[in-house]
Formats: structure tokens, sequence, C-alpha cells
């Protein structure tokens, strides 16, 4: 069953592909700086990716009917801008400039899940108090501390038009690298910017710089407009290009990957709702077979502790429990709490707490085997001890005498050699391995499911918020359920297939190799799950989680 859920899951998933390069939860930002001999020009533009562009949306959606019209837009680009303002420091020579928004743009690119992304673009101009014309040198420094702290690209351009740039700290970038965040480089998560300031000395004589227009934001009413507003030295589209250049150009734009349409047909038959979740489930089947979710450590888990196929079944079902009240979670942070508490800040989080937790099972796993171990020891000491068979030999009518694995006793007492820890005695068979499942127990068992499930998928997290922004909450929370039903499926039946390999391995005729084997797996696979713990945290720390 298991296997026939991840091949239809495998159908379905090139659906899955993520909308923003950078991942849906990110906030990426460009700044443009453009020097010239008495002004600084800024291009700023914010991309949001789906998850904080869902909730962004709700300032832009002044009617509350979940979609924005082109005059809600119109509305909302200056306001945004404004906003953003705060967050933009400007300084020469140390003090502050202050800025004039000259123009404004605002859009909102198709996205996955039928979200949409969101691009902001805001356009300033600062005086300088003196002009940037003489030999002395100005030192001009600039940083957006906007959105602080959350996930993203940060690029800063600096040019100068008639005077001459030094950068002072780090690398002076002249060129953006990411065309004004609408194409970004390959090999991001390892190597995306993250500009944190722009400080440079000017000083007066350079070369002038063509007039570069702005396609994607509109003058703002009331602004000066006798002089061209574009600061990125970046040559751009025509402005009559201006749609193509905010819809097709921007990630998660026209063509971006996108979840199946199923979960968006309007009509909610019988038909389309039992397609609907078994493609909910498909889906979630094929992200539990992608790599990570924990499956080595179940799988360590289940044959190092003797667990049985109850307890594989109660695992699957526990890392579906724990990953659907995740997205629920976060998908409550979206909705209402952002502010508070940034959903990709949970995001970040999980790794370190789920890697944490491993460690523990590990560590327990660890500590048991010694002791099961040590306790062995000391009954294989003991097999050289007195037994009595009641022969009236004592007063006591006992009769002492050695076991040894080495010889029988004859019918009535017989002592066959099975392995090293598992004998005979009077025609009874006992081995000084645990009996089965007597080192597993549900709590930890469910704590273990807590940590496989813990990292939320960001596919059932935009199936959710899509249902919500559709104004079908509830038909959202059955497809949540449905996918985590998959994954469960998935890991469930892998859970089995170990527990069932580990008794076949019980099972196979006694041999010195494979009582030495059996003997060793339970310990190897303490081993692994707390080597395992060990790596996953270090990697939670280091930000490049993998479990």
């Amino acid at each position: 069953m298991a296997a026939a859920v991840a091949l239809f899951a495998m159908a379905a998933w090139p659906g899955l592909a993520a909308a923003h390069p950078l991942g849906n939860f990110t906030i990426n930002h460009f700044a443009g700086v453009r020097i010239e001999r008495d002004r600084v020009l800024l291009d700023i533009v914010i991309d949001e990716a789906e998850i904080p562009a869902f909730d962004a949306k709700f300032d832009v959606d002044i009617d509350g009917d979940g979609q924005v019209s082109d005059a809600e837009i119109d509305a909302g680009r200056v306001p945004a801008c404004t906003k953003l303002a705060g967050s933009l420091h400007l300084t020469a020579s140390d003090r502050p400039l202050s800025l004039e928004l000259v123009a404004a743009g605002l859009a909102f690119p198709p996205g996955t899940g039928g979200l949409s992304t969101m691009r902001t673009v805001c356009e300033y101009s600062a005086p300088l108090p003196v002009a940037a014309a003489s030999e002395a040198p100005t030192r001009i420094a600039f940083a957006d501390t906007s959105f602080a702290g959350r996930l993203g690209w940060r690029e800063i351009v600096a040019t100068g038009s008639g005077v001459t740039l030094t950068g002072i700290d780090g690398e002076l970038r002249t060129d953006s690298v990411s065309a004004r965040l609408t194409a970004y480089p390959k090999g991001l998560l390892a190597s995306a910017l993250a500009d944190a300031q722009l400080v440079v000395d000017v000083i007066g004589g350079g070369t002038e710089l063509p007039v570069v227009t702005v396609p994607d934001a509109s003058p703002v009413p009331g602004a000066p407009s006798a002089r061209p507003v574009a600061a990125s030295g970046v040559p751009s589209a025509a402005p009559s290009d201006a749609s193509a250049a905010a819809l097709g150009a921007v990630p998660g734009g026209v063509g971006g990957g996108d979840l199946p349409s199923i979960f968006r047909t309007a009509d909610l038959t019988p038909f389309v709702l039992l397609v609907s979740l078994l493609t909910a489930a498909a889906l979630g089947a094929g992200h539990a077979v992608t790599p990570g979710h924990g499956k080595t450590l179940m799988a360590a888990y289940l044959v190092g502790t003797r667990g049985t196929p109850l307890h594989a079944l109660g695992l699957g079902l526990s890392v579906s429990l724990s990953h659907t009240v995740g997205i629920l979670v976060l998908a409550g942070l979206v909705v209402g709490a952002s502010d508070v508490l940034p959903p990709d800040v949970v995001v970040r989080a999980a790794p370190a707490v789920a890697a944490v937790s491993i460690v523990a099972i590990g560590g327990w796993m660890l500590l048991n085997e010694l002791r099961r171990r040590r306790a062995s020891a000391s009954a294989g000491a003991g097999l050289d001890h007195p037994h009595d068979h009641g022969h009236g030999h004592d007063s006591v009518g006992h009769h002492e005498h050695e076991h040894d694995l080495s010889h029988e006793h004859g019918p009535a007492h017989e002592h066959e050699p099975v392995d090293a820890l598992e004998h005979r005695h009077g025609g009874v068979s006992h081995t000084h391995l645990p009996a089965v499942g007597s080192t597993i127990t549900w709590r930890s068992l469910f704590l273990l499911g807590l940590a496989g499930g813990l990292i939320p998928s960001t596919s059932a997290l935009l199936i959710l918020l899509g249902s919500i922004a559709a104004g079908r909450a509830a038909f959202g929370f059955v497809l949540v359920v449905a996918f985590g039903l998959g994954m469960a499926s998935v890991m469930a039946g892998i859970g089995l297939a170990l527990v069932f390999a580990r008794g076949r391995l019980d099972r196979m005729p006694s041999g010195r190799g494979i009582a030495q084997l059996r003997d060793a797996v339970p310990l190897v696979a303490a081993v692994l799950v707390f080597s395992l713990g060990i790596y996953l945290t270090a990697q939670a720390v280091a930000g490049t989680p993998s479990l």
C-alpha cells in the first residue's frame, strides 16, 4: 500500500516546484544607491515570497474580499513605501539625510498554491547639504534595517554619476547580481547575499551616467518630477513594458511552479473532494520519501529497540500528527501573529529542537544498551553456578554441579549451545537478548515521532494558506490532514518493513556470525541515532538543517 501511494505521489510531484527560488518564507531586499553631485537617489525593491506576502496582502485588501483590485494596489503603493522609509538610514558625513518619495510601485505576481508573491518598489531622493564636487571626500553611508531577522537576500549596489566612489567597508558592488531581484543566480542558499550596509567616500569628478528609467514604479502625485529618479544604474525595460517586467520577470511570476490545480476547483463535488484528498495524501507520501524526515533515525530506533509492528504504525502516525499540528500552528502565525513571532523564525528553530530531541533519544538508547550488555555479561559469568536437582546429596537434598555449554547432561538435563546468549536448560530455550519491545516505550516513541514531523512541509502550508485565501479554510484543514496521513502511510510502511526484517534476522539459524550480528545491531543502532543527533544539531546551529 505504501509503495503504491509513493508511486502515485511521484506522478503528482512535478506540480510541487517551489515558485520562489529562495524559499516561500523569504523577504528579499535590493538597494540601488546612485550618488550624484548634489543628491543621492535610492532604488529600493522588496520581494516577498508567498508566505510573508499572504500576510502583507491583508494591509492592501481594504474591502477584505480576499482579492486586491487595481484601485487597492494603486492606493497601497505610497503607504507601503512611506512605511518602509522609516527603516532606511542614509547619512552624509554622519548627518542624516531626509528621504523624499518620488515614485512607488506595488505588484502581486502569481506564486504557488494559488497564492501570490509581493513586489514593492520605492524610489527616493535625498539632497546633499554640501555638493560632492570638491576634492575633499564626503562619506555616504546607507543601511536597510527593514524586516530585520527575517530570512532573505540582501543586496546593495552603488554607482556614482559625476563623482568617484571609494568603498570603505566590504566590497563595492556596482552591478546587481540578481537584476533587481528578478533573476537570482544559482546556488543561492550557499551564497545568498547579506549586505548589511554601504559606506563610501565620494569626491568630485567622474563619468556622467546616462538617465535610467524604472519601469515598475510610477511617480508619486505632488513629488518633483523635473529630473529622472532611477538609482540602480542598471538599464531597464522601457516604461511601456512595465507590466511584463513586474510580472513575467519576477520570481514566482507567470510560469512559476504551482500545486495541483484540483485544490482550487470552485465546485467541490464528491468526485473533486475525493480526488483532492487522494492527491493531498499522495503529495504527503511523496514528501515522506524525499531525503530527510528522520527515516534513518526511525529505522535505527525500531531495529535497535526491537520494536513491534504496532510500534511502527504508532511511530508513523505520531510523525503525521506532529507534522499536521505544526502546519496548523504555522498557519495561525501567518494569519494572525506574524508580527509577534514570524513563521520563518519557527521554521529555523524547529530543526534545532528536533535535533536536540534526537540526541536525547540516542543517548537514552545508548545508555539502555550499555546497561543491557553489562547485565548480560553478569548473567554470562553466572552460568557456572550451583544447581540443585533434588538428589538428596546434602542436608536439604541438593546436588551441586557446574554448567558447561560444551557438553550435555543427558536427556533429563541437556544443555545445547545455540549462540553466545541463547541456550537451553532441560529442553527449554532462553536468551539473554532483551524481549521484543522490552526496551521501547510509547513516550520515547512519540518523542521520536514529534522530532521527525517537527520540520514542516512548505507545500502543506501553502495548500492550507491557498484554501484560506479562497475562503475554504475547513477544506484546507482536511487537505492538510490527508497530507499527513499520506506521510504516515509511507513512514509506517518503512517501519513495518524494518521490523519484519529484524524479526527474520532473529529467526535465522543460529551460528556464531549470526549471533554476533544480532547482538551488535542494538548497539550500532544506538550509536547511529546518537551520532546523527549530534550531526543534525551542528547543522541546525549552522543554519543548514537536513533532517
